[in-house]
C-alpha cells in the first residue's frame, strides 16, 4: 500500500499549494474518492469549500461540474433533458451537469425535494434518467455538496434517505493565523489553478480502488465497527440512529484510510478516528435532547468511550500475518 500513500501524499502536496493547512480534510476527501463516498461540506461561507473541491479535481485530472442549487432548479437542469433537432427532425439527450467526475452541488439544500430526488438517483445508483430513458454515470464519480448551517432562509431540509447517502461530513473551519497569513500571500491577488499539476486520470484512480480491497480488516476490527453503530440504537438521545449503511461506510473508507497511511490492514484507531466523520450527521436526535442543547457529536463519542475497542496494532498486524 506505499503507493497508494505515495501518490496520496503527492495529491495532498499538490493541493496545498492552494488548499492552506486544511491536510487532514485533504487526506478524509481524497479517502472518499478513492472509495466513491460521497461528501458533505457542512461550513460556513467563504472558507474554501468551492476552491477545494476545485483543486483536488484539477489535481486528480477528473472532469468537475458546479451547480449552485436555488429553489427554482429543475431535474432537467441537473441531469440533462431532450432537445428537439429542427435539422434531423429527431430528439437528441443534452447530457445535463452531473455528467461528471466530481459534481459540486453548492448549498445543496436551497434546491426543491423533486430535484433533490433526481440528485439522489445519481448518488445511489450511479445513473440518471431522462424522459424514461437511463443513462449510466462516468466512473469515478461522486457528489461533494455544501450548506451552509446558520443560514436557513428559502432551503430545504435535506431528507434522512439523501443525507444517509453522504459518506462524510466535514467542516473546514476558519484557518489559523498563520495559515491566513500564508493563504493571502498564495492566492491573495488570484487562485492560479492553472498553476497545479494533474496527477493522475480516471482509470488510475480505479485501479487504486481496486487495490484498496485487498487491504485487510480482522473480524475483531469488524466486530468493533457493528458495535459503535449498535450502541446508537440504544441511544436515548436519539430519534434516528445509525443504519447499516453507516456500518458499511466505515467499513469501506477505515480499509481506504488504513491505504492512504501505508498500512494493509486496518487498526482500531482508524475506526475511531473516522467515526465523528461518517457517523454524527446520520443521527438525529429526539426533541428532548434538543431542547437541551444536546449533540449527535456527543453520543458518538459516548460509543467511542464505552465500546471497548479490540487489541493492540501489533496484535492486528499478527492476525493479518
Amino acid at each position: 500500500m506505499q503507493k497508494i500513500r505515495e501518490v496520496t501524499d503527492n495529491i495532498i502536496r499538490e493541493s496545498s499549494k492552494i488548499i492552506i493547512g486544511k491536510e487532514e480534510k485533504l487526506r478524509l476527501v481524497m479517502a472518499a474518492i478513492l472509495c466513491g463516498g460521497h461528501v458533505l461540506l457542512d461550513d460556513l461561507p467563504g472558507v474554501g469549500k468551492t476552491t477545494l473541491v476545485k483543486t483536488v479535481s484539477r489535481v486528480l485530472g477528473c472532469a468537475f461540474s458546479r451547480v449552485q442549487f436555488t429553489p427554482d432548479l429543475l431535474p432537467s437542469d441537473i441531469v440533462g433533458m431532450n432537445i428537439f433537432n429542427q435539422k434531423t427532425g429527431e430528439f437528441a439527450v443534452k447530457s445535463g451537469p452531473v455528467m461528471t467526475n466530481i459534481f459540486l452541488a453548492d448549498e445543496i439544500n436551497r434546491a426543491i425535494p423533486r430535484t433533490q430526488a433526481a440528485l439522489l438517483e445519481a448518488m445511489e445508483e450511479r445513473q440518471v434518467t431522462v424522459d424514461g430513458v437511463t443513462y449510466p454515470l462516468p466512473s469515478p464519480f461522486l457528489v461533494i455538496a455544501t450548506q451552509n448551517p446558520v443560514e436557513m432562509e428559502s432551503t430545504f431540509h435535506l431528507p434522512a434517505a439523501q443525507i444517509d447517502r453522504f459518506m462524510l461530513r466535514l467542516s473546514l473551519g476558519y484557518p489559523t493565523h498563520a495559515d491566513e497569513i500564508d493563504m493571502l500571500r498564495t492566492v491573495g491577488d488570484e487562485i492560479p489553478f492553472d498553476s497545479l499539476v494533474p496527477l493522475l486520470v480516471s482509470e488510475e484512480i480505479a485501479d487504486l480502488q481496486h487495490q484498496i480491497r485487498r487491504v485487510y480488516l480482522s473480524e475483531s476490527v469488524l466486530d468493533y465497527i457493528v458495535k459503535l453503530v449498535a450502541f446508537t440504537r440504544k441511544s436515548e438521545l436519539l430519534m434516528l440512529p445509525a443504519g447499516p449503511r453507516g456500518s458499511r461506510d466505515l467499513y469501506r473508507i477505515g480499509k481506504v484510510w488504513a491505504a492512504v497511511n501505508g498500512r494493509d490492514y486496518v487498526i482500531p484507531d482508524d475506526v475511531k478516528t473516522l467515526a465523528p466523520y461518517v457517523l454524527c450527521h446520520r443521527l438525529a436526535l429526539n426533541s428532548e435532547a434538543r431542547l437541551n442543547g444536546r449533540s449527535a457529536g456527543e453520543v458518538v463519542e459516548q460509543a467511542l468511550a464505552e465500546v471497548e475497542a479490540p487489541g493492540s496494532t501489533e496484535e492486528a498486524l499478527r492476525a493479518h500475518r
